[in-house]
């Protein structure tokens, strides 16, 4: 295989699998919504759960090719650690967040609605903000602590924890600025205000950059890795 073709199949498994990532999250959101006759709590259950599942799929099956990153923040802690050549950070954010758009666009054509209209949903303040860097400081920590101890089990962990996060952080845990940006232009269960957004993505950066630190030391990596 050469390297050109070993990059492209890394960059469509990231686009791949960051779209079908918006899908579960949007769609599954988008059917909760319908479904629940207005019970947030199922409509959040539902949601949650579906994504959860989804993750455990889309990383078994693009793992080996990517890393099945499908998150900015992700891919730049990867970096920091030496997993992942610099030269490839930026062609993995592209395509994290193109996959993340078309996610979005397909999801919303299934459900007869607009291609992309913007989220009035209102998520935004100092709770949420903190909320946010919590949540992709545990996202980050669980994927280093288990990649370095048992990494059978990453897929597992992080779609354990992503589905608890819905639940125990106040912004229902994001964590991932791809998938932040893409739910700011649709207008549904799973949605953010466009003006929101930057604060949820720098809230993300320092959670995914405190968590690298701390958990680079908690768990060295061995002479073998």
């Amino acid at each position: 295989m050469t390297a050109g073709n070993s990059m492209l199949k890394k960059l469509v498994a990231e686009f791949l699998g960051t779209a079908f990532l918006l899908a579960v999250v949007v769609g599954s959101g988008i059917m909760a919504q319908t479904l629940s006759s207005g019970n947030t709590a199922i409509a959040l259950l539902a949601n949650a759960l579906a994504t959860g599942a989804g993750l455990i799929a889309l990383i078994l099956m693009f793992g080996n090719l990517s890393g099945a990153h499908f998150n900015p923040v992700v891919t730049l802690s990867e970096a920091w650690q030496k997993n992942l050549p610099t030269q490839f950070i930026l062609p993995y954010i592209v395509a994290q967040i193109l996959g993340a758009f078309a996610g979005v666009a397909a999801t919303h054509g299934m459900f007869d609605l607009p291609v992309f209209f913007a989220s009035t949903h209102v998520r935004t303040g100092v709770s949420q903000w903190w909320s946010e860097c919590i949540a992709t400081f545990g996202l980050i920590a669980v994927i280093i602590s288990t990649s370095r101890t048992r990494p059978t089990t990453t897929p597992f962990a992080v779609a354990a924890y992503i589905t608890a996060a819905y639940w125990f952080t106040s912004s229902t845990s994001f964590a991932n600025p791809a998938v932040t940006l893409a739910r700011s232009v649709s207008d549904t269960f799973a949605g953010i205000r466009p003006i929101d957004a930057p604060g949820f993505i720098v809230a993300q950066l320092i959670g995914a950059a405190c968590a690298t630190v701390l958990f680079n030391w908690l768990y060295p990596k061995s002479s073998s890795q």
